[in-house]
C-alpha cells in the first residue's frame, strides 16, 4: 500500500516533469518480434510477391508482382484499406506510366505520399544493369507522372537499386555493387539539402553495416535510429535473413547489426523486403517461407515493447512506479516509446505507452519458463510457458490457497525439491543480453537454497549465517569473482519476492522490489551450465540446503526485468 501511495504522489509530478526537455544516456529498449502473419490471398497470389511499400498512414501497400494483368516481365500494385483495422482490398496495377514492358519492382512511397521510388528497371535511360527510378504527383488523388532516373550521381554503371527515403525526404538510402565497397552489394546513403536540391555524392554506410557478403534492401524507420536490411552475411537462418542495426541519435554512428531471429527469419532461402510501418509497431516483409500462396508473399510481424517491467504478468501500479524512479534517464528497459526500441530517456513517450497496457495481463514472449505451482494435487509442476515440467521429489506439498499469487508448494527441508529439463545456460551467448529469475517465498533457513541448476550453482539462496539472500552464480576464467551477497533477510518467516538479474555485464539481486545486490565492475559472461533446475534444495542435494517453506509462482524471462 505504501508502494501505491508513494507512485500515486510522484505521478501527480509527471506532466510538469513530461513538458520539461530532458537529458539522458542513450539506451536501447526492450521489444520483441512477434509471429509473421501471411496477408493472405487477397493480396497475394501464386506468383512472386517479392517486394513492398507502407505508406506512411497506413492504409496503402504497394507491391512489386509478377502476377498477371500488367505490363511487363513484373509491376507495381497497390492495395488499400479504408482504416488500419480493415482487410485489404484486392491490388490494382499502376497502370502504364509507371508500369513499362520492362522490369518494375521494388516501391517505396514517400512519408507525404507524393513521390514512389523504385528500381530494377531495365527500361530505356538509364545508366546500368538496374538503376533507381521515381515518380511524382501533385496530390494524392492525381495520377502518377512519368518516371524520371535519379541520374548519374546515384545511377552508376553497376546495378543500383533498393531505395528507402528517410521520413523527411533528404535522406536515401539504397544497395550497389558500385567499386568502393565492402561485399558484393553494400548499403549506400545521399543527402540533400532541401527537396528541391540535388543528390549529394553517395556514400557507403561502412564495414559496421556492410560485410563481404550481400547487404541489400534497407529501410530506415521514422525516427531515423533503426535500419534494416536484407542480408546472407554468416549467422543468419536461411540464405538471405532480416538483419537491424540502431543508432542513438541520428549524429552518432550505427551499432552492430543484429539478426531479427528465427520467429521473422525462416529456413527458406529467401526472407526479404523489409518495410516498416510509421509508427515502427509493424514490420513487413516477403517470405517463401510455407504457408504462403506462391513463390513469394507478403507477410506481417509485430514489434512488441516490454511493458511488464517487473516480470509479475500485469501491467500495473508497480511498472508505473518503475518507469517514474527512471525518469530522464536512459534507462532500457522503461524505454519503450515512441518507436518499440525507444529514443534515449524514459519520458512521456514512454508513459504513454505503458498506460495503453494497463491492467492488462501480459502474454510475454520473453517469459521462458513459469512455474505457477498452484496446482492441488500430484507429483507434476507444469510449465505455463514452455514444456519445462516439474517432477516432484521427496513428496512436498501442495498448498492451493496458501500462496501469494494462488497456491503454492510447501517444502519440508528433509528430502524435498523439484527437478526440471535444461532452462538455459548462463554463459549462451544467446542470452548474452540478459536473463532474470523471480520467485516469492516464506520461510526458509540460513543455508538453505531456492533454485540451482543440476550442474551448476545455486542461482538464488539464503547465506549460512544471516539468512540474507545470495547468488553463487559466478563468471569463469582467471578473473573470477566469488558469491554475491545482500543485506536482505529472506528466512524471516514474511513473504518476500527474490530475483536474480544478469544484464550481460553486472549481477544485480532484488527483494521486494529493490536492488538489495549489484555487482561494483563488469563481469565478461558468467559460468558454463547446462543441467536442469531443482526448486528447494542445492545442485548436489547437499544436507543443510532442502528448503523449509513455500515456494510461489517461479518465472524465467531471458530479458532483464525490474523485480
Amino acid at each position: 500500500m505504501k508502494r501505491l501511495n508513494d507512485y500515486r504522489m510522484r505521478l501527480m509530478f509527471v506532466g510538469v516533469v513530461a513538458a520539461i526537455l530532458l537529458g539522458g544516456e542513450s539506451a536501447k529498449a526492450d521489444y520483441v518480434f512477434g509471429e509473421p502473419t501471411n496477408l493472405g490471398p487477397t493480396v497475394n497470389s501464386s506468383y512472386d510477391d517479392g517486394s513492398l511499400s507502407i505508406s506512411a498512414d497506413g492504409l496503402a501497400l504497394y507491391v512489386g508482382s509478377t502476377r498477371p494483368g500488367g505490363y511487363g516481365g513484373r509491376d507495381l500494385w497497390m492495395t488499400t484499406r479504408e482504416t488500419i483495422d480493415d482487410d485489404w482490398g484486392r491490388p490494382a496495377n499502376l497502370g502504364p506510366t509507371v508500369n513499362s514492358s520492362f522490369r518494375e519492382v521494388g516501391p517505396d512511397i514517400s512519408s507525404d505520399g507524393l513521390t514512389l521510388y523504385f528500381y530494377y528497371s531495365d527500361r530505356p535511360g538509364g545508366y546500368g544493369g538496374t538503376d533507381i527510378w521515381v515518380t511524382t504527383r501533385p496530390t494524392k488523388d492525381d495520377p502518377w507522372g512519368e518516371p524520371v532516373n535519379l541520374g548519374p550521381t546515384i545511377n552508376s554503371s553497376y546495378d543500383d537499386h533498393g531505395s528507402n527515403i528517410s521520413d523527411d525526404g533528404l535522406e536515401l538510402f539504397f544497395n550497389s555493387l558500385r567499386p568502393g565497397g565492402y561485399g558484393q552489394s553494400d548499403v549506400w546513403m545521399t543527402r540533400r539539402q532541401t527537396k528541391d536540391d540535388p543528390w549529394e555524392e553517395p556514400i557507403n554506410l561502412g564495414p559496421t553495416i556492410n560485410s563481404s557478403n550481400r547487404e541489400v534492401s534497407p529501410d530506415i524507420s521514422a525516427d531515423g535510429l533503426a535500419l534494416f536490411f536484407r542480408s546472407d552475411r554468416p549467422g543468419g537462418y536461411g540464405g538471405q535473413d532480416l538483419w537491424m542495426a540502431t543508432r542513438p541519435t541520428t549524429d552518432e554512428p550505427w551499432g552492430e547489426p543484429v539478426n531479427l531471429g528465427p520467429k521473422v527469419n525462416s529456413l527458406t532461402n529467401r526472407d526479404g523486403g523489409p518495410a516498416l510501418s510509421e509508427d515502427g509497431f509493424t514490420l513487413y516483409l516477403t517470405s517463401d517461407r510455407p504457408g504462403g500462396s506462391g513463390e513469394r508473399d507478403l507477410w506481417q510481424t509485430p514489434i512488441i515493447p516490454v511493458v511488464d517491467l517487473d516480470g509479475d504478468g500485469i501491467v500495473d501500479a508497480a511498472d508505473m512506479c518503475i518507469m517514474v524512479e527512471h525518469w530522464g534517464e536512459g534507462y532500457s528497459l522503461c524505454d519503450i516509446g515512441p518507436m518499440p526500441w525507444g529514443d534515449g530517456i524514459v519520458d512521456v513517450q514512454d508513459l504513454t505507452v505503458l498506460a495503453g497496457n494497463l491492467f492488462q495481463e501480459i502474454d510475454d514472449p520473453t517469459l521462458i519458463a513459469h512455474w505457477t505451482l498452484d496446482e492441488a494435487q500430484g507429483v507434476i509442476a507444469y510449465d505455463s510457458a514452455a514444456d519445462r515440467d516439474g517432477i516432484l521429489i521427496g513428496g512436498p506439498v501442495w498448498q492451493p490457497d496458501g500462496g501469494m499469487v494462488g497456491g503454492a508448494l510447501q517444502f519440508d527441508g528433509m528430502d524435498d525439491y523439484v527437478g526440471t529439463d535444461p532452462v538455459l545456460n548462463p554463459a549462451d551467448p544467446e542470452i548474452s543480453s540478459g536473463f532474470s529469475v523471480i520467485a516469492w517465498i516464506q520461510g526458509g533457513a540460513p543455508g538453505q537454497v531456492v533454485l540451482s541448476q543440476a550442474d551448476g550453482a545455486s542461482w538464488l539462496c539464503a547465506d549460512s549465517t544471516e539468512g540474507c539472500l545470495m547468488t553463487e552464480l559466478t563468471n569463469s576464467g582467471r578473473s573470477s569473482v566469488g558469491p554475491m551477497l545482500s543485506q536482505a533477510n529472506i528466512t524471516d518467516g514474511e513473504w518476500h519476492r527474490i530475483g536474480f538479474v544478469w544484464d550481460g555485464s553486472y549481477r544485480h539481486l532484488y527483494v521486494d522490489g529493490a536492488e538489495v545486490a549489484r555487482d561494483a565492475t563488469p563481469l565478461s559472461s558468467l559460468e558454463d551450465a547446462s543441467g536442469g533446475l531443482y526448486f528447494g534444495v542445492g545442485s548436489t542435494l547437499a544436507p543443510g540446503t532442502y528448503f523449509s517453506g513455500l515456494i510461489d509462482d517461479m518465472r524465467i524471462y531471458n530479458r532483464v526485468v525490474a523485480p
